[in-house]
């Protein structure tokens, strides 16, 4: 079964903090790099920060230093540390596989994604 469920968004205010969580289905998660990518309004769906089943992160310069990824192995999960929060921050958050999962419908491949969570931040 594949499956993606992300928790913790939320609205708070600039400089403030969130976690967010991903329980993904061992077809995704397991020995794969995971990642946070977030989809704010007008804009593309961007890669955020990346872990490696190993633990290696990688972060996009616009939260370097502010969000921290991590993940449990044993429990399928990733997290989402994000601290001083910028309105520009503000978007739905979702975790996935890097490159995101697919699905077969139909026969042919489609991107798999949750829900997502979404994170506003008032200035």
């Amino acid at each position: 079964q594949v499956q993606l469920v992300e928790s913790g968004g939320g609205l708070v205010q600039a400089g403030g903090s969130l976690r967010l969580s991903c329980a993904a289905s061992g077809t995704i998660f397991s020995f794969k790099n995971m990642a946070w990518y977030r989809w704010a309004p007008g804009q593309v769906r961007e890669l955020v920060a990346r872990i490696t089943p190993d633990g290696a992160t990688y972060y996009d310069d616009a939260v370097k230093g502010r969000f921290t990824i991590s993940r449990d192995n044993a429990q399928h999960t990733v997290y989402l540390q994000m601290n001083l929060l910028k309105p520009e921050d503000t978007a739905v958050y979702y975790c996935n596989s890097e490159p995101p999962a697919e699905v077969v419908i139909g026969g042919l491949p489609v991107p798999y994604w949750g829900k997502g969570t979404s994170v506003t931040v008032s200035s």
